[in-house]
């Protein structure tokens, strides 16, 4: 059977540097009705669960460690026997997070997780965070970006741990050079094409964020 994408949407809290914000997050289920991966685990367990359905669940990819993307991790992990990926560079957020519990495994660059037959490669894209990952599915046409590029631009660079050169090197550099028709899969708000945003490219540059 042919892999698809599944979606949700949960809602809860970000908070870094002191600061609180409430969010929307993006939660993609990737597989066929046998199997499936899940990438992030924002805020809710029971509704990513609702997704996954009756599947078995690959793997939990982490694409970065902020606790809006990983909070209920190890919980979705002991729901589903999963294991929890994540780039060794966001170590030091997810402690944050998570500090007695560890992610089960790195997702590095390059590192290929295979779901219903079609394979989910980690590109490292850091700027948003060190260990930002967007991971890139060619058989589907798609890609998870996490918060590394949105529908109109860069994630946000302002706080600890980001680099607004670096999100810039990796977004030209990792996700402008794949094919315009790629779908950029967010981990906020909507979907956009890669061939919808690299014509601004300088004007991000321009604006610096």
């Amino acid at each position: 059977m042919t892999a698809r994408v599944d979606h949700t949407v949960t809602s809860g809290t970000f908070s870094l540097d002191g600061q609180t914000f409430d969010v929307d997050n993006n939660v993609w289920v990737v597989g066929d009705d046998t199997e499936c991966l899940v990438v992030d685990a924002p805020h809710d367990v029971e509704a990513i669960l609702r997704v996954v359905g009756g599947r078995r669940v690959v793997a939990i990819l982490a694409t970065h460690a902020h606790d809006d993307h990983v909070r209920v991790a190890p919980a979705l992990s002991r729901a589903t026997g999963a294991p929890v990926l994540l780039h060794p560079d966001d170590r030091v957020l997810w402690d944050l997070v998570h500090p007695d519990v560890a992610p089960d495994g790195e997702l590095r660059d390059g590192t290929t997780i295979e779901v219903a037959g079609t394979p989910v490669r980690a590109l490292h894209t850091p700027g948003h965070s060190p260990g930002a990952c967007s991971l890139y599915a060619p058989a589907l046409g798609a890609v998870f970006t996490g918060d590394t590029l949105f529908a109109g631009g860069p994630g946000a660079t302002g706080r600890s741990y980001s680099d607004f050169g670096t999100i810039i090197e990796s977004i030209r550099t990792r996700l402008l050079t794949l094919p315009p028709e790629t779908a950029v899969h967010t981990g906020h708000g909507d979907s956009t094409t890669i061939g919808a945003e690299a014509p601004h490219l300088e004007e991000w540059i321009a604006r610096g964020h």
